[in-house]
């Protein structure tokens, strides 16, 4: 019997089987371990290094124009909310940005949903020359879930998109919105 993947798991370049291994891995956790750390060692080729929400957290409250945010989703998940002061990269169009307007000169943080969009446009950026480059471990799903602030038009929100019902299981603080 084939198995066919469905076609929002084809866009994040995940298959079936993926997906079930991630399943699992989730049931088999250790005393030290959580399930979203095992989801995001699946999903991580480890090819960004990543920046910890309350390392991040920290920069941008010391030395906050040291730091240049890149929010790597859709335009639905921006328009709900993001990071204070993300500039927003449709990830369905990055491939072909050359990211002229992003200074080279300072770090630049990457994040999605869960950081599994944010590391292939790290890659990008990387492959671009850029240097210092960062993905968000766990992205903004772990950021609000460490009681971090995210932000929409209007200010300050507890609304957060959380991509799909299949991911929002891992977001577990603010309020789930789709729009």
């Amino acid at each position: 019997m084939e198995v066919t993947t469905p076609a929002f798991l084809k866009r994040l370049g995940l298959t079936f089987s993926t997906c079930w291994l991630l399943a699992l891995s989730a049931c088999g956790r250790s005393a030290n371990d959580t399930a979203y750390d095992q989801l995001l060692r699946t999903l991580y080729r480890g090819t960004v290094p990543v920046v910890r929400p309350a390392q991040l957290a920290a920069t941008l409250r010391s030395k906050p124009a040291s730091v240049v945010l890149l929010d790597t989703r859709t335009p639905a998940e921006y328009r709900v909310s993001h990071l204070a002061g993300a500039q927003f990269v449709n990830f369905d169009t990055f491939e072909k940005a050359e990211f002229q307007d992003v200074p080279r000169d300072r770090t630049v943080v990457v994040y999605c949903s869960v950081g599994y969009r944010s590391e292939r446009v790290g890659e990008r950026l990387k492959a671009l020359g850029f240097r210092n480059v960062r993905n968000l471990y766990g992205g903004i799903f772990q950021w609000v879930n460490e009681g971090q602030p995210v932000y929409n038009a209007q200010g300050l929100t507890q609304d957060v998109h959380p991509y799909s019902a299949l991911w929002s299981t891992w977001l577990t603080q603010g309020r789930k919105v789709y729009q």
